[in-house]
């Protein structure tokens, strides 16, 4: 008999919800929140509201896409957390209230956990063990992943993430929120050719504070002198503050690479859609001889199909939770 999963994602500004059938991905239906970008980044009380609104049509429009009648359920899955805390309560309480009324089991899963496991939802997928470099406005973590539900941090940020630097560089240069899909677009128009330091953090962990700063105090200092520099350099300025981001956060694969000697690569998470990094992945890989996997954009960003390819690995191991579960706003991997 077939394993069908509902799973519910709402840890952020992303309602969404997918369905599916013993590993297979037979619908994903996200919703974003454009009520954000007035604000210059998420407003945890509009998106908590948001996720209210959306969240019934949009679980109706993944079974209808999938074909599946809700009594054919097996379990239901949402994302535990990390994440914000009204906007995980709305996931939450969904699920526990459909599960108890189709008396089915539930299945927390872990959202950062859920994005490595997102390159199992279609081929290629990595072989184990392999390195995860997951990579998102609020997380940056480099994850050694032995089997789906065996993983190690070997290091995370100190400080920033990576999206989170993307976005804060955005706003000293004038863009609007999300910044980092638009320095993505900016960057491809430009050159590289202003400076920016990078930090010397031991070890595997990452720190962007100091970046941020850099790039503060030269946007202020060439301002200064030229009251339009940044309007008349927009594009190389962009190009150069993807370029050390994406340095950072490939120096960190290299060395992680080395240190464990696995040629297995992998990213994930929303920063993981840029196509800076993207495509100096690959060249490092062709270089290196190492075998990269790239998600897909629609399993990059936050989405509900990772969180039931997590699930679907949890319920063949039985691994479940009780109605009295709740969210876990800050919820180690």
């Amino acid at each position: 008999m077939s394993i069908y999963l509902l799973a519910i994602e709402s840890s952020c500004d992303d309602t969404s919800a997918a369905v599916i059938r013993d590993g297979e991905v037979l619908s994903n239906v996200t919703a974003g929140q454009e009520e954000h970008r007035a604000y210059g980044g998420v407003v945890p009380e509009v998106a908590s509201r948001a996720h209210f609104q959306q969240i019934i049509p949009v679980v109706d429009l993944a079974l209808e896409r999938a074909s599946v009648k809700k009594e054919q359920l097996s379990a239901l899955a949402f994302t535990r957390g990390p994440g914000l805390l009204g906007s995980l309560l709305v996931g939450v309480t969904f699920a526990k209230a459909m599960a108890l009324s189709l008396r089915i089991p539930l299945i927390e899963v872990h959202h950062l956990q859920a994005h490595v496991l997102a390159h199992f939802a279609e081929e290629p997928k990595p072989s184990f063990p392999f390195l995860c470099l997951t990579v998102s406005g609020g997380h940056t973590q480099m994850v050694l992943v032995r089997a789906p539900l065996d993983m190690e941090v070997l290091g995370q940020t100190l400080d920033d993430a990576a999206g989170e630097a993307f976005d804060k560089a955005g706003r000293m240069m004038g863009l609007p929120y999300p910044a980092g899909p638009e320095i993505d677009r900016l960057a491809r128009q430009g050159t590289a050719r202003f400076s920016f330091p990078e930090p010397k953090i031991r070890g595997l962990d990452f720190s962007f504070s100091g970046v941020k700063t850099a790039i503060r105090y030269f946007l202020r200092d060439e301002t200064a002198k030229n009251p339009n520099f940044i309007e008349e350099n927009l594009a190389d300025i962009a190009a150069s503050v993807q370029e050390r981001i994406v340095s950072i956060l490939l120096s960190k694969i290299k060395r992680a690479a080395r240190e464990t000697a696995i040629s297995e690569i992998a990213i994930a998470g929303g920063v993981s859609a840029n196509s800076g990094l993207r495509k100096a992945l690959q060249r490092e890989g062709e270089k290196r001889g190492w075998q990269v996997y790239i998600p897909r954009l629609e399993y990059c960003t936050d989405n509900a199909a990772m969180i039931g390819i997590a699930a679907y690995y949890k319920y063949l191991a039985g691994e479940f939770c009780g109605q009295d579960v709740s969210p876990e706003v800050r919820w180690a991997l």
